[in-house]
């Protein structure tokens, strides 16, 4: 039972992990990145649509994006969304396919995209610490049933505590190290 809650704890705080990594990889480096766009939604016949759905995304040059829409009626959603969006770009559009031209980006803006990881990198470990609480409380309602002894209570909370550590200090520390070093790099 102890084993499967920790099993359970892992598998979800990977999950957080995986998502951040995600999440990540639609923040700009410089380079163009299908990506960064992939998951726009796009207001598509009154649903909400990823672009990836609705065009091909290709990287025809270092720093153009370009969408090719499977529907030409859905260009003008698409040029819509992606001037709704945070991403700062301006589509240019001509009549069949939409080409994004991303600049160079600036000191300022490398440093502001640098604290929208760490607020990113923030919200993981809030998730993380999260899925400890709620395995801490199956654990302890475990323990008020007499499932398991108050001994084996305190183990799994020391095992548990490793695992957040290992998961929310190194893994998330490593990949936003890693992410830093990708957007400071000039």
């Amino acid at each position: 039972m102890i084993k499967e809650s920790i099993k359970e704890a892992e598998v979800r705080m990977k999950g957080a992990i995986t998502s951040l990594e995600e999440d990540l990889t639609g923040i700009r480096t410089g380079r163009a990145t299908p990506a960064l766009i992939e998951k726009l939604q796009i207001e598509y016949y009154g649903t909400q649509t990823s672009l990836m759905q609705l065009a091909s995304i290709s990287v025809p040059e270092a720093r153009t994006l370009l969408i090719r829409p499977f529907d030409p009626s859905s260009l003008k959603a698409i040029e819509k969304a992606i001037l709704a969006s945070d991403l700062g770009l301006t589509p240019n559009n001509d009549g069949k396919v939409i080409r994004l031209n991303l600049p160079p980006l600036n000191e300022e803006r490398r440093r502001e995209l640098v604290k929208v990881v760490h607020a990113r990198l923030e919200e993981c470990r809030i998730a993380i610490r999260n899925i400890r609480r709620d395995i801490i409380k199956d654990l302890k309602d475990f323990e008020k049933e007499k499932l398991i002894s108050e001994d084996d209570l305190e183990t799994a909370e020391d095992e548990l505590q490793k695992l957040t550590e290992r998961m929310a200090t190194e893994e998330v520390e490593k990949i936003g190290e890693k992410k830093e070093k990708e957007i400071m790099e000039v």
